[in-house]
């Protein structure tokens, strides 16, 4: 049957919108890659040397740091919540490593302290900070109180109790000692492999194996289920309780890798590392796509949200720009990700209204 003129004129319109608004959010979902490519392009010229490999292989190693907690962070988000206790995670953990290195494990009963060897630290360590994670996930989900709150108080006991271990004192010279069998844990952020700082290889790997579990397994698809409809998911049989908590632990278990980066890198632990650090993971998730809304986001997202976070930073920092405009600075491209964000949301909505309107009409057409 033929289209009868009406209906050629009412489709024509529709699909000239539906290209225009194609258009446009395929550049708001490139919207990342298009800033960094703009980020680098701008301080390669401005900045001497900004290209360099020397100074590329250190901004890379500073941007490990914020990657680590932001691809942590990334699948907590998608589902909808906040983790606003990284910073603190990580300077707790951080804490921790400086204490089993400087003073052990003391046991008074025997009048003796025991201090473990790096290849036992590390893994205490990252069990701390999946434990604190997963201390989250649960009262969220076993008390249903709002992330935003539970991670809010959860930042402030960390931060307490950080300072406590050691009075607000930082724990310096984790060198280690030959004669205690400790050594080694300044090499985790001073060592290298082909040329790079064991951070970054972290970060790569770390990126793969999440990305891996985000596209391949069924947890990173029962993810995105709770983050676009969590009734929907529990309807459907997502044990969404487990899955949540399970998030929040991988991101304290990302926090305590960033711990343990940071306090070998400074070779010393101090209870204020880590601060304000969650806003600029938050700030590379939301760039990198991710949406607030929960549902959304990928990890190559995060990724490159992170090395324009990162950028930015270290580029400004080249530029001589002062401190305080780098603060303003990281607020309105924190503020203006999140208005491109919600543009975002709104345009697919539009387009998936616009895809449900051009399949009645084609319905019809054939009538």
């Amino acid at each position: 049957m033929k289209t009868s003129p009406a209906v050629a004129l009412t489709t024509q319109p529709t699909k000239a919108f539906n290209s225009r608004e194609s258009v446009l959010l395929l550049l708001l979902k490139l919207r990342t890659f298009i800033a960094l490519i703009l980020i680098v392009g701008f301080f390669s010229i401005t900045v001497p040397d900004f290209l360099a490999p020397g100074s590329m292989v250190i901004m890379v190693k500073h941007i490990a740091i914020n990657a680590f907690l932001a691809l942590g962070i990334t699948f907590v988000i998608i589902t909808a919540g906040i983790d606003l206790s990284i910073g603190a995670t990580l300077g707790l953990c951080g804490m921790i490593a400086g204490w089993l290195i400087t003073k052990g494990i003391v046991l008074p009963w025997f009048g003796i302290a025991i201090f473990p060897s790096v290849w036992l630290i590390v893994p205490i360590v990252l069990l701390i900070g999946a434990l604190i994670g997963a201390g989250n996930g649960w009262i969220i989900t076993r008390y249903n109180v709002a992330p935003f709150i539970c991670t809010l108080g959860t930042m402030y006991i960390l931060r307490g109790a950080a300072m406590l271990t050691s009075g607000g004192e930082t724990f310096p010279g984790l060198q280690g000692n030959p004669q205690l069998g400790n050594t080694g844990f300044d090499k985790i952020g001073a060592g290298n492999f082909l040329g790079l700082p064991y951070a970054i290889w972290i970060m790569v790997l770390l990126a793969l194996v999440i990305a891996y579990i985000a596209r391949r397994l069924p947890f990173g698809r029962q993810v995105y289920a709770i983050g676009d409809n969590e009734r929907a998911a529990e309807l459907s049989g997502v044990k969404t309780r487990q899955i949540k908590i399970l998030v929040y632990t991988l991101s304290g278990f990302c926090a305590a890798i960033a711990g343990i980066v940071v306090s070998s890198q400074l070779v010393a632990s101090h209870p204020a590392n880590g601060t304000a650090f969650e806003m600029n993971a938050i700030a590379a998730v939301v760039l990198g796509g991710t949406s607030l809304a929960g549902g959304r986001g990928t990890i190559l997202g995060t990724l490159i949200g992170a090395f324009v976070i990162g950028f930015l930073a270290d580029g400004l920092i080249m530029m001589g720009v002062s401190e305080f405009w780098q603060m303003v600075i990281k607020g309105i491209v924190i503020i203006i990700a999140v208005i491109i964000d919600q543009t975002q949301s709104r345009m697919q909505q539009k387009a998936a209204v616009v895809a449900q309107k051009a399949l009645i009409e084609e319905a019809e057409s054939k009538h």
